[in-house]
Parts: C-alpha cells; structure tokens; sequence
C-alpha cells in the first residue's frame, strides 16, 4: 500500500500526462498516521468538463469517489457500500443517465484512474 506522498504524486501525474487533462489542483490533504489519510484533487478536463479524485486510506482498505461533472451532468465510482445486490459490490458506478452500474474498479488507484480516465475519454470524446 502506498503512503500519501506517493499516492498523491501517482494521482497528479496520472491527471498531468491525461490528454484530456488541463489543469489539476490538490484540494485538500489530510493525515491521521503513516496509514489513515485522505486526499482530494480537481482536473479540469477538455470540453468543461472536471473530474474530482478523493481517495481515503484507512489502514489495507481505500474508500474511492472519481467524480465526473460533464455540464449539468455528473457520473460516479465509487466503494460506497450501497448497492449490495449489483455483483461487483461495493464497487459502483452511477452513469451520466442516473443509472447504477456494475463497476470495474478494485480499489488499486493504480489502475482504477486509468480505467476512469479511459472511461471519461469515450464519454466525452
């Protein structure tokens, strides 16, 4: 599991080198130890569009929201633990139509931001 610096820095790089990417902002840091902590960043996308990251680390488990606003629209993953019937619980996905969805996320910033930034890029165009 990686500690705050490091995964604030995968974060904002991650968001830098998206071509859908033109600005990102840390908008809050907040650690509790060497294993709680919570951070929270904003990209401004092309088309208007922005994405907030907010990842919270609790010890081996990481609560997620990637939140995307598309005008007047948003879409969501997130591990909240609402939907406890769809078969990926409590990975979720709330698309721009207010749907609930099945989501491929897995708690690992690592892979999940790509999968989202891919996600977003056909979303968006």
């Amino acid at each position: 599991m990686r500690n705050l610096a490091d995964l604030l820095n995968l974060v904002v790089s991650r968001l830098q080198t998206s071509q859908l990417c033109n600005a990102v902002r840390v908008l809050d840091i907040s650690q509790f130890s060497d294993y709680q902590f919570a951070l929270k960043v904003r990209a401004d996308l092309t088309g208007g569009a922005s994405l907030r990251v907010r990842l919270y680390r609790n010890g081996d488990h990481v609560d997620y929201a990637y939140h995307l606003n598309v005008g007047e629209k948003s879409a969501r993953w997130d591990n909240k633990e609402h939907f406890v019937s769809l078969p990926s619980y409590p990975h979720h996905f709330h698309s721009l139509a207010g749907q609930v969805e099945v989501s491929p996320l897995r708690d690992d910033p690592d892979i999940d931001l790509l999968t989202v930034l891919d996600a977003i890029g056909r979303m968006i165009g």
